[in-house]
């Protein structure tokens, strides 16, 4: 289908292309007569060794044009080309020359693109030499030997006419010993946009200026109150660092009118590396983040260059809609990640670089939509799609390439980039010939649409999303030229949304059967979202028995937004070993609280109670748990007086607690019991523990023999104070006599005028007793009580 930018509004008058095409064969006329004057072949070896060893159409010297400026020529300037020429033949090149060839002006877009299909193919036209002067000679090239070379033409010598594109050529001429006559080895084309006066009416350019990164934070964190993240790896801190890809590209965005578009995440992330942080390690080890100056200075950069710009915020963690529309709105939750995702994409853009973003636009892949895509895109609040003109395709009769914006259908619009100017950057740009030839062909198509028509219109660029270091030069020095030329002007994306649309553009959103066969395959496939759904039910189910939920519950949270992201595409083995991570340390964290295995527990008599221990791991408290222990036999052994019974828990961090339940049983014999952990909403919490209840009963003969010799102690200790008795009394009686024989002729009286008796007692009333006086053979009657430590007969 010839797409409808190739019409040229302001194409040449057909007087114009008539004198053009004659000036051509005129031009051609002494070439003509000098292949007249060749023989009528070549002589037998001039097709051998050095034509075998360039495809059909390339030469045998390869020619680079590594600079070319200035890249907009104006009247007056002096346009300098340099490169290189290297000679991958086996034969030397005698008599080489390079010079300028100036192609006739090309007049639609299809024409660039051509031209940028097969820029070293020696046999298409190349236009006409500027004069010798301008050229460079060498006596010779040696095989695999490379000569720089450097061209400056002033431009009025170029002859351009017209404003226009034109093809601008690099050829080397020269001969072979094979092939003894002058003929061109090598070329080179390149574009040469010309248009030194303002534009009657200008391009408004819109162009995206992604910060886009991988994802790098895991979901753990450290024990602290400042719950210090771990990261992957140092990847990021490459990145950052001076001369690492995002500080390149924040150097270079600061510098230009661009609409930054930024993942949330990879603030969030260098946010995180201001302070203290852990990178993990391939043994399981992990050791101190050094990067935190780095950090800091991105981000301060990064809000200064971001101060006066648009900032569009995408979903946190830039989520894959196409993945999730066609493979993941069919588990039960997936859409509900994307929403989490679009309503904290604006806090942390405000909280880290301090402008309020845009959250109206949703970014597929490449801009490839259909209508499963455009529904999951603007589910979540945005009523804007960034799709790109090779997806949704136009498929009137415009004769020019329409403005962004389209309605399409539901409230939303499409703003659709141009696909030729967002795909100019890709590839490999790292030599600086392939840089050059990107930014040319940028420029060429963006004035070739400029003149397409005189009506103004809105074209917006979205590059890839990652863009290299050498990449984003190249869309800077492309971008400079653009925004310092004629013919363009910078516009906001939420300008170009709300631009009129041109009535003729499409607006049907294509069919899911348009959809990119190469993007579908790198799709995320169902079983990351199963996963993810896995994932978040343990989430749940974890986070309702924290004293402080927003420990878990966000980081965990980030990180599954993490795992739905684009940037996964062509790296499954990693995506899968992130999903794995996240997924063991949820497992590792429920796991902190559990029930202590216990061995067999016997049980003495009829009744007993037993403790159950839940232990905790975790540094913060956990409560709403319940403890059930459920006995497998109701019937034998009941707990708390029925099948079961359940008593709440609340345990302290890093502490263990036994919860205690009274058991009964009717039956000696060895029975099962379980011990089950739930959330206080009846969800089982963690792994049971099953022990063993070992009833041993006291019979009736076993309750005898113990009371028979109680009894026997009884009557034995009862024996043996008798006896010691009735031995006292037989010491008292002998000690009585004794004293009756020595007093017969009766005590005479004492010094004090007291009879003998009277006064021996007076004097033995204040003295204590001893053990070896004898006891009198009646105690003095008292009316007192007795004493502590007394013995009284009764």
């Amino acid at each position: 289908m010839a797409e409808a930018a190739d019409f040229q509004g302001t194409s040449a008058s057909p007087a114009r292309r008539w004198l053009r095409r004659t000036g051509a064969l005129l031009a051609g006329a002494p070439l003509l007569a000098g292949l007249l004057q060749l023989p009528a072949a070549a002589p037998a070896g001039a097709v051998g060794e050095d034509a075998a060893q360039a495809p059909a159409g390339t030469g045998t010297v390869a020619v680079s044009v590594d600079t070319l400026t200035p890249g907009l020529p104006t009247d007056g300037d002096t346009l300098t080309v340099s490169g290189t020429v290297t000679n991958q033949g086996k034969q030397t090149v005698t008599d080489a020359r390079v010079d300028l060839r100036v192609g006739p002006e090309l007049d639609t877009r299809s024409d660039i693109d051509a031209v940028a299909k097969a820029p070293d193919d020696v046999d298409a036209p190349a236009g006409r030499a500027v004069e010798d002067k301008y050229g460079k000679e060498f006596p010779q090239l040696t095989p695999g030997v490379s000569e720089p070379f450097s061209l400056s033409v002033p431009v009025d010598e170029l002859d351009l006419g017209q404003d226009g594109v034109y093809q601008l050529a690099v050829a080397l001429s020269g001969q072979t010993s094979a092939r003894p006559w002058e003929q061109v080895l090598g070329m080179q084309r390149t574009f040469l946009p010309w248009q030194p006066d303002e534009a009657g009416t200008r391009t408004k350019t819109t162009f995206l200026w992604p910060l886009v990164s991988t994802a790098h934070m895991t979901a753990e964190t450290a024990s602290n109150e400042q719950q210090t993240p771990f990261f992957l790896n140092e990847d990021l801190a490459e990145e950052i660092a001076p001369g690492g890809r995002l500080d390149q590209m924040v150097a270079l965005g600061k510098e230009l009118d661009v609409t930054w578009v930024i993942d949330p995440d990879l603030l969030a992330s260098v946010d995180k590396m201001t302070r203290s942080y852990r990178v993990q390690g391939e043994d399981g080890t992990s050791t101190a983040g050094t990067h935190q100056k780095d950090a800091n200075r991105w981000l301060l950069e990064l809000q200064k260059a971001v101060a006066d710009q648009e900032v569009v915020a995408l979903p946190y963690a830039d989520p894959d809609l196409a993945s999730l529309a066609h493979r993941g709105t069919s588990v039960t939750g997936s859409l509900s990640h994307l929403k989490e995702a679009s309503d904290v994409a604006w806090d942390t853009v405000w909280s880290i670089l301090h402008v309020a973003p845009s959250t109206d636009f949703a970014w597929p892949v490449d801009g490839a939509v259909d209508p499963s895509v455009v529904k999951v895109a603007t589910s979540a609040g945005a009523d804007k799609v960034i799709a790109r003109s090779d997806s949704l395709q136009e498929t009137g009769e415009l004769p020019y390439t329409p403005s962004a914006a389209r309605p399409i259908g539901g409230g939303a619009t499409a703003v659709v980039a141009d696909a030729r100017m967002s795909t100019a950057f890709q590839g490999d740009l790292t030599r600086a010939s392939a840089s050059a030839r990107a930014v040319q062909r940028f420029l060429a198509q963006s004035l070739m649409l400029n003149r397409q028509t005189d009506r103004q219109r809105s074209v917006v660029v979205a590059p890839q999303r990652m863009p290299s270091a050498s990449q984003a030069r190249a869309m800077a020095e492309a971008l400079t030229a653009l925004q310092n030329g004629t013919w363009a002007e910078s516009q906001d994306l939420a300008a170009a949304a709300k631009d009129k649309p041109d009535p003729g553009a499409a607006t049907k959103v294509p069919p899911a059967s348009s959809y990119p066969s190469s993007l579908a395959r790198q799709e995320l496939p169902r079983s990351v979202f199963d996963q993810i759904a896995r994932t978040q039910g343990k989430l749940d189910n974890f986070k309702v028995i924290l004293s402080d939920q927003s420990r878990v519950v966000t980081p965990f949270g980030r990180a599954m937004n993490r795992e739905m992201s684009t940037s996964w595409r062509g790296r499954t083995g990693a995506a899968a070993d992130y999903r794995d991570g996240v997924e063991s340390y949820l497992d590792g964290l429920i796991g902190g609280v559990r029930l202590i295995q216990k061995s067999e527990t016997k049980l003495s008599g009829r009744s007993a109670t037993i403790p159950v221990t839940v232990q905790n791991n975790l540094v913060q408290g956990v409560e709403h748990l319940v403890l059930r222990l459920t006995s497998e036999n109701p019937t034998r052994l009941k707990i708390g007086g029925d099948d079961y019974e359940e008593q709440p828990v609340a345990v302290s961090g890093d502490h263990s607690q036994s919860v205690k339940f009274t058991m009964s049983s009717n039956a000696n014999g060895r029975e099962t019991v379980i011990a089950q952990l739930y959330t206080e909403d009846g969800r089982a919490y963690g792994e049971p523990v099953r022990f063993d209840v070992r009833v041993t009963e006291i019979t009736a003969t076993v309750m005898l023999v113990i009371g028979g010799g109680v009894l026997l102690l009884v009557l034995a200790g009862f024996r043996m104070y008798t006896q010691r008795k009735r031995a006292a009394a037989r010491e008292d009686d002998e000690t009585g006599a004794e004293a009756s024989d020595g007093d017969a002729d009766g005590p005479g009286p004492a010094p004090d005028g007291r009879p003998a008796q009277e006064s021996e007692a007076g004097d033995r009333a204040g003295e204590p007793e001893q053990p070896s006086d004898p006891a009198p053979d009646t105690a003095a009657e008292s009316a007192d009580p007795s004493g502590t430590g007394e013995r009284v007969d009764r």
